[in-house]
């Protein structure tokens, strides 16, 4: 337990990013895990439409410091040439 008060909002406030961290975190792989169902299925069209919200929901979250930014990059790259490679 802290001694302090500021420690205490300390333990708070790493609390409140903890949870939105997971947050983020989840939204971006289940996002993730829709363009590699949708390519497993084999409905091309769909991923597509699924990699670009993915995207976005990537960027949003290296955005907010949750992932790094050239991890967020690789996710995306590799999402893409998955995408691209079943198109072709």
């Amino acid at each position: 337990m802290p001694h302090h008060k500021s420690a205490s909002k300390r333990l708070r406030q790493g609390e409140v990013r903890r949870q939105r961290n997971v947050h983020f975190r989840s939204t971006m792989r289940s996002a993730i895990k829709k363009v590699r169902v949708a390519l497993e299925e084999g409905d091309v069209p769909k991923a597509q439409t699924l990699l670009a919200e993915a995207t976005q929901v990537i960027d949003s979250t290296r955005s907010h410091g949750v992932i790094h930014a050239r991890n967020a990059s690789r996710k995306i790259s590799r999402l893409t040439r998955a995408v691209n490679a079943k198109a072709s």
